[in-house]
């Protein structure tokens, strides 16, 4: 009786471990398979750069170059104003992380700290605007920028990406109820008001929220090619996402090699931003989503 038990046992741990096994193999290939839809265009795109337009006819897509021709670099550097759209695409960046951090800091400061008439119904408000497509409110906003005179200015898409973004403010607000209001209260009884406690003690104290939101937005404005293109379609108003643009004569053909280049050229900002504050980026989510 016990022999069948001790067997009934251990083939019930093989199975669990065979399961176990089974699954975790299972995730390893949806995990190669996820990396390679994101990877293999990727290299398909740096493989075409250094590629000559009949080595792209002639060969597999996936195929390394064999030897590196930096032609197509050169000639999009010569002639797609890459400088111009580095310094819009900067301009545009640092104005809208910059403005965008204090104007969501402050709006999750007012509806943490202060209770006041309506706040459940701004919170409403905030949350349909996160449910409506952007695209819905597209006619009135283009109508906007163009009566108050900013259309095919830097200041338009300034204006569109520096408006208080409804998603960081919940993310600050999760960081703003891990800090005491005993803080704020000790700061009054010293002479305090309520600008210097928000800007001598409640923003440093977020500091960690927002460079892991700045460095999202900051991706998230260089990738945007949607406003820049339709509120600056001026040449000398391109950014490094519609340099693309000033790349292409053939669709079909003679544009693939350079369009190749540009885009590599395009992709290194935001690679390099992802992967030099990556642990920032990831830390700072983390500590938002925990609460004590």
């Amino acid at each position: 009786m016990e022999a069948n038990l001790e067997i009934k046992k251990e083939t019930t741990i093989n199975i669990t471990r065979r399961s176990g096994s089974g699954g975790g193999v299972l995730k390893i290939l949806l995990f190669i398979f996820i990396s390679a839809i994101v990877i293999l265009p990727m290299l398909i795109t740096v493989f075409a750069s250094f590629k000559s337009l009949p080595q792209i006819g002639s060969e597999s897509a996936l195929k390394p170059p064999t030897s590196l021709n930096f032609e197509n670099y050169k000639e999009v550097l010569k002639s797609a104003n890459v400088f111009i759209a580095f310094k819009n695409s900067t301009i545009l960046v640092v104005a809208s992380v910059v403005i965008n951090s204090i104007l969501s800091t402050m709006v999750a400061y007012c509806l943490t700290r202060f209770d006041f008439k309506l706040k459940k119904a701004y919170f409403a408000i905030f949350l349909v605007g996160l449910i409506i497509p952007g695209i819905v409110t597209e006619i009135s906003r283009f109508g906007l920028m163009t009566n108050i005179g900013v259309y095919d200015t830097l200041l338009a898409p300034i204006l569109i990406y520096a408006g208080a973004d409804l998603m960081q403010i919940y993310i600050y607000n999760q960081f703003l109820q891990q800090i005491p209001v005993s803080v704020d209260e000790s700061a009054m009884m010293d002479g305090a008001s309520y600008f210097t406690i928000y800007w001598r003690i409640i923003f440093p104290m977020v500091i960690p929220a927002t460079a892991t939101l700045g460095i999202l937005k900051a991706v998230d404005v260089l990738n945007d090619m949607y406003i820049p293109f339709l509120y600056m379609p001026g040449a000398e108003h391109r950014t490094l996402s519609t340099l693309l643009f000033n790349c292409i004569s053939d669709p079909r053909t003679s544009s693939i090699p350079r369009l190749s280049a540009a885009a590599v050229i395009v992709m290194i900002p935001t690679l390099l931003i992802y992967f030099i504050f990556q642990k920032y980026i990831f830390s700072g989510i983390a500590a938002g989503a925990v609460k004590e």
